[in-house]
């Protein structure tokens, strides 16, 4: 069965489009950000995708929504017990009480969240979110420099914030990118394929033929790490039995 790919933009909502030898279409909504992927035939066109798309998006719609309701529902207490991820690898959380300043340490296979007692679990999961955010601002900015280099553009500005359905974004008149905080959480090959792949669309808006090409010469495995990243756990903690 021979299969091709393409990548279109239907309502704001970005497809990945896999062309293969079956009759009819197929279309899939995927944790944890909600990646739609449609498997077509490989006579239909472009625009015969997006009408097909365009007829189910009240079904895609709700299964996002779905989605991010699943992931709220799996937001814990911030105790220890509990687990988390750290660049892809599952660390034990460990809650230590005591006077001091709040800080966070990594011990092993566990994350240590040291804290004032009776914290509430908003302000232990706010100390922990900034700790994220500065594991991201360590690396991106070497990321961000080799990938200048290698497509010979600037990135002026780059921001980290929470997002619900994107890994990341850019504006091509700005050259401005922002990214994901809980890409911290992933494996560092996937920040590294979300740097290149929003910096490309300073030469391309859309996922096209000319955007794959594009992510094939400078990211061949691209696909392998965004497959990773789109299949890595939804819930950002969950117990340990």
């Amino acid at each position: 069965m021979s299969t091709a790919n393409a990548y279109l933009t239907v309502r704001g909502i970005d497809i990945d489009v896999v062309y293969k030898d079956i009759k009819h279409v197929h279309i899939g909504v995927y944790p944890p950000a909600g990646r739609v992927r449609v498997a077509a035939p490989t006579r239909l066109d472009d625009d015969q995708i997006r009408l097909a798309v365009v007829q189910r998006l009240p079904w895609i719609r709700r299964q996002r929504k779905e989605l991010r309701n699943a992931e709220r529902q799996t937001t814990r207490e911030m105790v220890t017990g509990e687990t988390h991820y750290v660049w892809g690898m599952r660390k034990r959380l460990k809650v230590a009480e005591g006077p001091g300043r709040a800080h966070v340490e990594l011990d092993g296979d566990r994350i240590v969240l040291y804290m004032a007692p009776e914290t509430t679990s908003e302000q232990r999961r706010g100390h922990l979110d900034r700790w994220y955010r500065e594991q991201l601002r360590s690396e991106l900015p070497l990321l961000i420099s080799k990938w200048e280099s290698e497509l010979s553009v600037t990135v002026p500005k780059w921001t980290i914030r929470k997002m619900k359905t994107k890994w990341g974004s850019c504006n091509r008149e700005t050259h401005h990118l922002w990214f994901n905080v809980e890409l911290a959480k992933k494996h560092p090959n996937c920040l590294e394929y979300i740097v290149v792949h929003e910096m490309m669309h300073y030469f391309e808006r859309n996922h096209g033929d000319a955007f794959t090409k594009l992510m094939d010469q400078h990211l061949p495995d691209w696909r392998m790490r965004r497959d990773e990243l789109n299949g890595a756990p939804l819930a950002e903690e969950e117990w340990l039995h």
